[in-house]
């Protein structure tokens, strides 16, 4: 038998860990659970726990990812026809997961409920948290506006914004008071929030900083794509923004100013890779799961999206140190990086330009 590298010695460490925590959060729940006895589990030591995880939340947010992420695709899905329809299937995709009264104080279906009193908890969390929950409602409402908009403007994001205001609350009410929620009450709601005007206008950015022409080879690593579950494409024409996950609702920003059939990808950077990864990985895989349960593929929204735990992809673009703040774009032509612009606003520079 041959003796594995040492990438696949961690590899394979890092499945024990997870699979050892997994079991650990399951039987005592997140508040009781012991690294030692995660360690123990694993036939590994504490210090092998900690080199692949910086502590029990990062661990525990890694180990909902992992579920989340892994979650199967259902065999015969029924997307939504229309805003209203897709709304209703997104949120019976949802609802389907709340726990129920008759489940265990422990056990897989309430192995989230100590997510949000972790985020609640660190003011170093809330801040992430609260964008990646803006760009859940962005990637939604971009979905939304691709079955056909009803509102003037033609912007939906308010609409997802106001509905996973609502699954969420749904959620943390069936893990509060077990039996209050019913299910198809919430979905009921969330279906007729389609009809509702919430006079939703994109505001483009008030100030972008200055496009700065360059020529330099683009050799991204490969990465994948959290929204479609698949290897993101990287090589077409496009603009790929590299974003600190304290500056996530500026996707949009090149998204709406990119020119129709380019490629917008939003590569998502953190200084704390090995926690806020962990949480960045869970939010985009918790959405995903529903937005491919509700949405025609033809409507899935027109941006990738790839977190980039080790910076590789952020280096590739030439962005030389990373901070939860980030925020730099590059437009990317025949192979090539021509532009670059970095700051508030540096996405809707890039994907703006005219190029004769």
């Amino acid at each position: 038998m041959s003796r594995l590298t040492r990438a696949e010695t961690q590899e394979r460490n890092r499945a024990r860990v997870l699979d050892a925590a997994r079991a650990e959060f399951t039987e005592r729940g997140f508040r009781d659970a012991k690294i030692d006895r995660i360690a123990e589990r694993a036939e590994l030591t504490r210090g092998a726990v900690y080199s692949n995880f910086p502590g029990k939340r990062a661990l525990y947010f890694a180990v909902l990812a992992d579920l989340a992420e892994r979650t199967p695709e259902p065999s015969h899905p029924e997307p939504g026809r229309t805003a209203r329809e897709a709304l209703g299937a997104f949120a019976r995709a949802w609802v389907t997961r709340l726990p129920l009264a008759t489940d265990a104080e422990h056990g897989m279906a309430g192995l989230g409920r100590d997510l949000m009193p972790e985020v609640l908890a660190d003011e170093r969390i809330r801040r992430p948290f609260a964008q990646l929950m803006m760009l859940d409602a962005i990637l939604l409402g971009l979905a939304l506006e691709r079955l056909g908009p009803r509102t003037p403007g033609g912007r939906l994001v308010r609409t997802a914004e106001v509905a996973l205001t609502t699954l969420h609350g749904a959620s943390q009410m069936a893990a509060a008071a077990p039996g209050f929620v019913e299910p198809f009450n919430v979905v009921s709601a969330c279906e007729q929030l389609a009809d509702l005007d919430l006079g939703d206008r994109w505001p483009p950015p008030a100030m972008v900083p200055p496009i700065r022409a360059t020529d330099e080879a683009w050799s991204p690593p490969p990465a994948s794509d959290l929204v479609r579950d698949e290897p993101a494409r990287l090589t077409g024409d496009g603009v790929v923004t590299v974003l600190g996950l304290h500056r996530l609702s500026a996707v949009e920003d090149a998204v709406r100013a990119a020119p129709a059939g380019a490629d917008v990808t939003a590569v998502l950077v953190t200084s704390s890779p090995g926690e806020l990864g962990q949480l960045a990985r869970l939010a985009i895989a918790d959405f995903r799961v529903c937005l491919h349960q509700a949405f025609p593929m033809a409507a899935w929204p027109r941006v990738q999206v790839v977190c980039d735990e080790t910076g590789a992809l952020a280096e590739a673009a030439g962005v030389p140190a990373i901070s939860d703040g980030t925020e730099t774009a590059v437009r990317v032509e025949a192979g090539r990086i021509v532009a670059r612009a970095e700051g508030f606003g540096a996405g809707h520079a890039a994907a703006s330009i005219t190029r004769g």
